[in-house]
């Protein structure tokens, strides 16, 4: 049995969902209505993590501080630093929460929308239910959802995926420049800080070895996430650069 299994009665009403969107819409555009209205309900934690990550950011200077001055005392800079986030009723980890509490919700999209043709989503008493294959069946502009770019062989089929990809890029470019601008703003650097903005363009790689299902689904969520952020931060200020006392 797959690890994954456990989140097959998540992945049965996912599926659910989906089925009955595209009984009035195409099945593309029930994938994207869907993705939307997941993250629309992950809303909530995205604000808090937001707020997790503005506070961090307010405290930078303070913490570098502190750094600075007990940088010979490790126990009276890990004593100050408490002190510090009990006063200011925050946490180094605050963020972390409400990361974690998303990866479920995206561990079931994935399993729904890489699931391929005949495979079920779970089973009961030995009857199928609930198989995806009626979902990768469908087609975006002639091209399969449960087709792999590896296997476009029309042109047809080459142009949706080279879209997709084109789309996931323009946005891995835009979050690769914001994570580059939040690099060079922190006042104290993280470990592999100038690695991770490359990262962004993850999105891009990882399409390539999935269906177009799934595809749909990165170019959803990934335009969510930019937008936002964008509207989570837009008040945003670069954090005042600590400067050493003489």
């Amino acid at each position: 049995m797959s690890v994954f299994a456990v989140l097959d009665p998540a992945v049965r009403l996912a599926h659910d969902a989906v089925t009955g969107l595209a009984q009035v819409v195409p099945t593309a555009l029930a994938i994207v209505l869907f993705t939307v209205c997941v993250r629309l309900a992950l809303h909530p934690l995205a604000r808090a993590a937001a707020r997790a990550e503005k506070a961090r950011q307010r405290l930078a200077p303070k913490v570098s501080a502190l750094q600075q001055k007990h940088r010979k005392d490790p126990e009276k800079l890990r004593q100050a630093l408490a002190e510090l986030y009990r006063t200011e009723q925050s946490s180094p980890v605050a963020g972390c929460l409400p990361m974690l509490l998303q990866l479920p919700f995206f561990s079931v999209m994935y399993r729904l929308f890489t699931t391929t043709s005949g495979t079920t989503t779970g089973t009961t008493t030995g009857t199928t239910t609930g198989s995806t294959g009626d979902l990768l069946g469908h087609t975006l502009l002639g091209t399969p959802l449960g087709l792999h770019v590896g296997a476009a062989h029309t042109p047809a089929q080459v142009l949706v995926f080279a879209a997709l990809y084109a789309a996931l890029a323009g946005l891995g470019y835009l979050n690769f420049r914001r994570a580059r601008r939040a690099a060079a703003e922190a006042t104290t650097p993280a470990p592999g800080a100038g690695v991770m903005p490359y990262l962004s363009f993850g999105t891009v790689l990882f399409a390539a070895l999935v269906p177009l299902a799934a595809g749909l689904y990165l170019l959803t969520t990934t335009a969510w996430s930019a937008a936002e952020r964008a509207w989570l931060h837009r008040d945003a200020k670069p954090a005042p650069a600590f400067t050493k006392a003489a």
